[in-house]
């Protein structure tokens, strides 16, 4: 068998496809496809099922990568050993992170890291789901307060407390009135987040030992990502409550555009954590990337 035609195989199976796999890889779909259908016809089975919006493994395509996954990342890691005779160490980190830490976490990490480490690629997966960081292959995952796998290092990444806030813009409240509870909101335009599988999060807010737990309804429900700025957007426009990580409305908080309710009733958390996999070789991207942490706290 040719390398490359296994390693395009392994590129398509873990990407999901042919063209996130070339972006990823930097070979073309077209390339990515003949190396696939000449492994295919050499082996004389089918390892990958197409559709024209999606591509999955076949059953002996699954039990391939089971064996290749392994001996690819022996490689992988074989080759980062060379890191440590360069100046500063290239490659990729390749980070799944939830839409919270895309906006409030990494903003001021990134940047900085990049201009110190120049050769290093960063890439960054926004998923608000929690997921198994190798086999989709990235290297590292954030996440806020879920249980990991006992393989799984994990390090403070970000505040170390967080909020939710819960706020409206001037003009909603002067019309509607300001919640002086949170059972108050039971009877105000809530603006809802849901999560991917369909769930919909209970408000939650406490204030000396009490705590309270709501499903307010409203005009408008998003799902996480991007159409959090729609639900942001809204409230700003006067059309409803919003109840959000508390650096997501900062910029409105400051700008007087929305204005903080039931502040003493705010929720506190734990910031977020950087989690990998114990059991494997630490490629040289991530672990100047986890030094870079602990240095900056």
């Amino acid at each position: 068998m040719e390398l490359n035609d296994l390693a395009a195989f392994v590129s398509v199976a873990r990407a999901g496809g042919f063209r996130d796999a070339a972006r990823i890889s930097g070979v073309s779909a077209s390339s990515l496809s003949i190396a696939v259908r000449r492994l295919e016809s050499k082996l004389g089975l089918r390892l990958l099922n197409r559709t024209t919006r999606s591509v999955a493994t076949t059953e002996a395509g699954l039990r391939l990568m089971e064996k290749l996954m392994p001996l690819f990342s022996e490689m992988e890691a074989a080759l980062d050993v060379l890191n440590r005779f360069r100046d500063k160490p290239t490659g990729t980190l390749k980070l799944n992170v939830p839409s919270s830490a895309a906006r409030i976490v990494l903003p001021t990490i990134i940047a900085p890291f990049m201009k110190t480490y120049p050769e290093i690629r960063v890439e960054v997966v926004v998923e608000d789901g929690f997921v198994d960081v190798l086999s989709i292959g990235c290297d590292a995952g954030i996440r806020y307060d879920e249980r990991l796998e006992e393989d799984m290092i994990a390090i403070p990444i970000g505040p170390r407390v967080q909020r939710f806030a819960t706020a409206a813009a001037p003009s909603y409240l002067e019309t509607r009135g300001r919640p002086r509870h949170p059972r108050d909101l039971l009877s105000h335009a809530c603006l809802r987040g849901q999560f991917a599988g369909g769930a919909t999060p209970t408000w939650e807010f406490e204030r000396h030992g009490e705590v309270v737990r709501l499903n307010p309804s409203g005009p408008l429900l998003v799902r996480p990502g991007a159409a959090v700025d729609l639900a942001i957007s809204t409230a700003v426009a006067g059309l409803g409550v919003i109840h959000l990580f508390e650096g997501m409305l900062q910029t409105h908080l400051d700008s007087g555009a929305l204005e903080p309710i039931l502040e003493p009733w705010w929720q506190r958390f734990p910031g977020p954590f950087l989690y990998y996999p114990g059991h494997r070789h630490v490629p040289a991207p991530l672990r100047v990337f986890v030094d870079f942490l602990k240095a900056k706290d």
